[in-house]
């Protein structure tokens, strides 16, 4: 057990009503991201605001769906129920069974060093982007398919081997 890290948001705890549940759930985010914000390693962490849907920041809805097409995206509940897990995994990076690196990915903006926090026993992933002169919280999800863990894998050693550590 980890006491850190909280509980699952269940829908089922709020009455299968989706429409309270995404209330709560935002909720949630706003107090981990919007008001009292985490820092990652002594730099200042930003969500993506834009575009704002039903008033809510875009990395809100990338922290709740999946889909590979921004306008195509859908609630995934695994994803939901995690809603509390970023900001305490963020804190709490520096554990020894957290596995962080970074990588380089090919985006419409050009080459974005991105962060992945990969708590692996609990099979999440956050990754963070590098940006000036702070820290962009992009995405979090659960990473259960054995291909993507064996792909997470090879990244975390190829980027420690490149840094000359074990």
């Amino acid at each position: 057990m980890i006491r850190w890290l909280p509980d699952l948001v269940l829908m089922t705890n709020y009455g299968d009503n989706w429409e309270r549940y995404l209330n709560v759930l935002y909720w949630f985010y706003s107090k981990d991201f919007i008001e009292d914000k985490p820092i990652y390693c002594g730099e200042r962490l930003a969500v993506k605001k834009h575009p704002l849907i039903d008033g809510k920041e875009a990395t809100f809805w990338h922290i709740i769906q999946e889909g590979e097409k921004e306008d195509q995206r859908i609630p995934d509940l695994r994803r939901c129920e995690r809603i509390r897990w970023p900001k305490a995994i963020i804190e709490h990076c520096n554990e020894c069974k957290i596995k962080i690196w970074e990588n380089e990915r090919h985006t419409k903006k050009g080459i974005q060093v991105s962060i992945c926090i990969w708590f692996e026993s609990k099979e999440y992933l956050i990754i963070l982007r590098k940006r000036n002169n702070y820290i962009l919280f992009w995405t979090s999800y659960p990473v259960s398919a054995l291909h993507r863990k064996i792909k997470l894998e090879k990244e975390y050693n190829s980027y420690k081997n490149r840094q000359g550590t074990p």
